[in-house]
């Protein structure tokens, strides 16, 4: 969507989507063209700006930067005390706008469409919306409102660490990049380890937050009030894993809503977790893990509540990988989805189940009450 001055809604339907706001530099985070002044000092950014950058910052939401530019002015931020920081898998370069946000969407390994451009070009602007009609746009003067959006949205201490945490992501993604040896090696040595347990009264904001806001390895799409409901409900227990590495803490990356008011069955309404673990083993981890403590429970039957969308692919090759299927069967029904299904003990035909990743550290938390 286009965001002009003065617009109601600039963060679209749900602003719980936008993970990061992507600014232009000339004419957008300061008044002049940069590679037009005389010295090499770069024009004074707006404090407004800076300042929405911080606000943005503080309730989890990241920045990053794309600007049709001469590469320099990136490396000429660097002498400006507390500027280059705040922007995260910048793009300055002569590429097109709608490039820059594919490269910084996949440097911080977000969906295209939960970021936001501010460019002060209309041209620019529709160049994004006519490529990537999933971004929204908007004018520098739609900020106010943009900020406006977050005011009442809740700040767990993740949404507080989540630069930082970025941060040390880009730590990561460098120290790969010279690690001699295979993925699987540098896993390995990153010596990661994940710790799941049932959910205490503090992590509960944060379940919340991951149900909202994750989409890629999201099972259900299940809303935050939905559940919390659940969550408060007879025979339901609601599960979050954490993660660690050599580098630092992750927080809590996971959260799983578990039902077992069925005799027999674990259900799952929910799975989800944070997309800054894709593609290090902790989404099937966590999975095996519930199946785990599932038979461990006597449970006979495991099952996961899916409905399939445009980013959740990943999590629906996780779950056939697992061994779940769909089914109809005594009922096994749910409204827009689907529920997937497995036995848990071989003799019923549910066979071994799958291990968590030879990289990866699993432990138990904290045992919930068979």
């Amino acid at each position: 969507m286009t965001g002009t001055t003065g617009a109601p809604d600039p963060t679209g339907d749900d602003p719980d989507r936008i993970k990061c706001v992507v600014w232009d530099l000339d004419g957008t985070l300061w008044d002049e063209i940069a590679v037009e002044t005389l010295t090499d000092e770069l024009p004074v950014p707006r404090p407004e700006m800076l300042a929405a950058i911080d606000a943005l910052a503080a309730r989890g939401v990241l920045s990053s930067l794309a600007s049709r530019s001469a590469p320099a002015v990136l490396d000429r931020m660097d002498a400006v005390p507390g500027l280059r920081e705040r922007f995260l898998a910048p793009q300055v370069s002569w590429q097109d706008k709608s490039e820059s946000l594919r490269r910084i969407a996949k440097d911080l390994g977000i969906a295209v469409e939960a970021l936001v451009l501010v460019d002060d070009s209309p041209y620019e602007r529709a160049e994004v919306e006519a490529l990537l009609p999933g971004v929204r746009t908007l004018d520098p003067g739609a900020v106010p409102a943009l900020l406006a959006a977050f005011e009442d949205r809740e700040v767990t201490p993740e949404s507080r660490e989540r630069v930082r945490r970025y941060r040390t992501e880009e730590t990561r993604r460098a120290e790969g990049e010279r690690f001699r040896g295979t993925r699987e090696e540098f896993l390995g040595w990153c010596e990661m380890r994940l710790t799941i347990g049932p959910a205490v009264a503090d992590e509960i904001p944060r379940a919340l937050e991951l149900a909202a806001r994750t989409h890629r390895l999201n099972s259900s799409g299940l809303t935050p009030d939905r559940l919390r409901a659940l969550a408060a409900a007879d025979g339901h227990e609601l599960y979050t894993a954490r993660m660690s590495d050599r580098f630092g803490e992750y927080g809590i990356i996971g959260a799983a809503l578990v039902d077992r008011t069925a005799p027999g069955s674990w259900s799952v309404p929910l799975l989800a977790l944070s997309c800054r673990v894709a593609g290090r083993g902790a989404a099937a981890a966590f999975l095996f893990w519930l199946m785990e403590r599932a038979r461990e429970c006597g449970a006979e039957r495991f099952r996961v509540t899916l409905r399939p969308t445009d980013a959740n692919l990943e999590m629906r090759i996780l779950l056939r990988q697992a061994g779940l299927r769909r089914t109809e069967a005594d009922g096994d029904t749910a409204d827009d989805g689907a529920i997937l299904a497995r036995a848990l003990h071989s003799g019923d035909g549910g066979g071994d189940l799958p291990k968590p990743p030879a990289w990866l550290h699993v432990s138990t938390r904290k045992d919930a009450d068979a």
